[in-house]
């Protein structure tokens, strides 16, 4: 009987951890299942969301390791407003060293709204062109301090 209260406190710490542990791993997870059980819808959002034309989503997605990884470059081109091209090299170059490290020699800087969108996975593959990161319903309402601008 003294082993079930043990139990229940190992129980919760591991299901708190596997929340934290959410972010953007686990919505790169989830993307990498959805395009997995159909690419070429996939393949067709992004072009849509991104604005890139589907002969160059596929060959994007012919040169990543993971199909949310072709998501990531248009993602972080679209927030740095440098052309997918470009966050495509800067991704072969720092292959394995993670998306924080990419988004930093892209401009991307520790402690701005960006950098904890990416940290958080706040993202969505919508399909619908033009849709930004910045338009999801909870941008913007962090736990700040106000100091920004106009406060």
């Amino acid at each position: 009987m003294k082993k079930f209260p043990i139990f229940l406190l190992a129980l919760t710490f591991s299901a708190t951890a596997a929340l934290a542990a959410g972010g953007l791993d686990y919505f790169l997870s989830n993307l990498n299942v959805q395009a997995r059980a159909d690419m070429s819808g996939f393949a067709g959002r992004l072009s849509a969301q991104f604005g890139v034309p589907g002969v160059q989503v596929s060959a994007t997605l012919g040169t990543v390791k993971e199909p949310a990884d072709a998501f990531m470059i248009y993602q972080l081109g679209q927030m740095t407003h440098q052309p997918y091209q470009r966050v495509l090299q800067t991704y072969q170059s720092n292959r394995g060293k993670g998306w924080g490290v990419i988004a930093r020699s892209l401009g991307i800087k520790p402690g701005s709204a960006e950098f904890h969108a990416l940290k958080r996975g706040d993202f969505a593959l919508t399909g619908r062109p033009g849709s930004t990161w910045e338009q999801r319903d909870d941008y913007g309402k962090g736990k700040g301090r106000g100091k920004g601008h106009n406060k």
